[in-house]
């Protein structure tokens, strides 16, 4: 009796063990799958990221090479053919060039604001009435290729255009496609170059 009392104790404690082992696995195997999954998760996410900040790295560039450019290139301001049309047809040449720039490289426009002689601007303080000043917010809807295309017909545009602020941030619902803030300045003289020294 004794024998087959001590048998079967080894075989409670044997089962209990393979119990144990067999629970313990189904508790442990979801937290290690989880923790796999939030893994890999992470890695997928810094390669993304790092693919976004190679991406606005290349526009920033850009954009730094078109604040240069005036920098260093010393571009004109607009001056129209005929300055007896009024300040409202100044910018009818620099609003078409920019849209041109805009349509050739499939840009869509969400939305587009402006406003003249922006209070803050150095033209307007110390130009008086020798330059108007045109400010641009734009809304765009491209991809990193057409932007950086178009950033670059902004750099060799031979007339003075400011770039104030640039954000840039992929669409939710599809990585590839952009939305691009976009707050730009355009400026024209008011009377011809000749007749003023105060550039």
């Amino acid at each position: 009796m004794d024998k087959y009392s001590r048998y079967y104790g080894i075989g409670v404690f044997a089962i209990a063990i393979a119990l144990s082992a067999v629970l313990g696995t189904q508790l442990i195997m979801p937290g290690v799958t989880n923790i796999t999954k939030a893994i890999n998760d992470v890695k997928a996410k810094k390669e993304t990221l790092v693919q976004k900040q190679q991406a606005k790295q290349n526009v920033e560039k850009k954009k730094k090479q078109l604040q240069n450019s005036v920098i260093n290139a010393q571009k004109k301001i607009y001056a129209p053919a005929d300055f007896d049309l009024g300040n409202d047809s100044l910018f009818f040449t620099l609003y078409t060039d920019l849209i041109e720039m805009i349509k050739s490289n499939s840009i869509k426009v969400k939305s587009m604001e402006y406003s003249y002689n922006p209070k803050d601007d150095q033209f307007v303080t110390n130009g008086k009435d020798v330059y108007f000043v045109s400010e641009i917010d734009l809304e765009l809807i491209t991809n990193y290729v057409n932007f950086g295309k178009f950033i670059q017909d902004i750099y060799q545009y031979p007339y003075y255009i400011k770039i104030l602020k640039l954000n840039v941030k992929p669409y939710p619902k599809d990585k590839k496609v952009l939305i691009a803030n976009m707050g730009l300045r355009l400026y024209a003289r008011t009377v011809p170059e000749e007749n003023n020294d105060q550039e």
